[in-house]
C-alpha cells in the first residue's frame, strides 16, 4: 500500500493501524499524512499527556515535547503519561518513555527548556502544527505570539478544575489567535492557582 509512490506503510505500520485504514476519512494517504507530521506539545502534564498518549497511538511520526519541570508524586493522579518510577526524573524524558513504548514506530524529541522569546520562533519552525497545554497565562500568550509569527496552528487547550476550553487558532487561515480573543493576560492578583 502507498500514496501515490511515496511513502509506503510497513507492514508493522499496515498492521497497527488496520483500524484507521478502513476508515474512508482515513485510509493509506491520511495515515501517511499522520506519519509524516510534526506536532509539538507545549506541556506534558494534566493536558499535554492525554494528547500527546493519543497522537502517540495513532500514529503522528513526529512529536516533540516541551516541558522544564520534573515529575512529582503530586501530578500523578492526573498526568496519565507518568508512573510512579518516575517521580523525579524530567517530564519530557518520562513522557518520551510513554509515548515510545505505546508506538516505538514513532520519533519522539525532547525539548527540556522553559519556553521564551529567544527559544520559541527556532523551535516552532521545525514543527507543522504546535499544541498548547500550558499551565500559565505567560506561555499561553507567549505560544499564542510565537504561532502567530512562525505560521503554524495553534490547538489550544486549558482547564481550571472542572471546566475546560479548546480551541484551533490558524491566523494562516485567515483565522483570529488568542490575542484577538483576550489582547492581554489578566492581572496575576485575578488568577487563581
Amino acid at each position: 500500500m502507498t500514496d501515490n509512490g511515496k511513502n509506503n506503510l510497513s507492514p508493522e505500520e499496515i498492521s497497527r493501524y488496520a483500524r484507521h485504514l478502513t476508515l474512508s476519512e482515513v485510509g493509506v494517504s491520511g495515515q501517511v499524512k499522520l506519519k509524516q507530521a510534526r506536532v509539538l506539545l507545549i506541556g506534558a502534564g494534566g493536558l499535554g499527556s492525554p494528547v500527546g498518549l493519543y497522537l502517540a497511538a495513532a500514529g503522528v511520526g513526529h512529536l516533540g515535547i516541551v516541558d522544564f519541570d520534573d515529575v512529582d508524586a503530586s501530578n500523578l493522579q492526573r498526568q496519565i503519561a507518568h508512573r510512579t518510577e518516575d517521580v523525579g526524573r524530567p517530564k519530557v524524558e518520562s513522557m518520551r518513555d510513554t509515548l515510545k513504548g505505546i508506538n516505538p514506530l514513532i520519533e519522539v524529541h525532547t525539548h527540556p527548556l522553559r519556553l521564551d522569546t529567544s527559544n520559541a520562533l527556532e523551535l516552532f519552525s521545525k514543527y507543522d502544527i504546535i499544541v498548547d497545554g500550558s499551565d500559565n497565562f505567560a506561555t499561553r500568550y507567549l505560544v499564542c505570539d510565537a504561532a502567530f509569527f512562525a505560521r503554524k496552528p495553534l490547538v489550544y487547550g486549558s482547564i481550571f478544575r472542572f471546566e475546560g476550553q479548546i480551541s484551533v487558532f490558524d491566523s494562516v487561515a485567515g483565522g483570529p489567535c488568542y490575542r484577538c480573543l483576550y489582547q492581554s493576560p489578566p492581572p496575576a492578583s485575578l488568577v487563581p492557582s
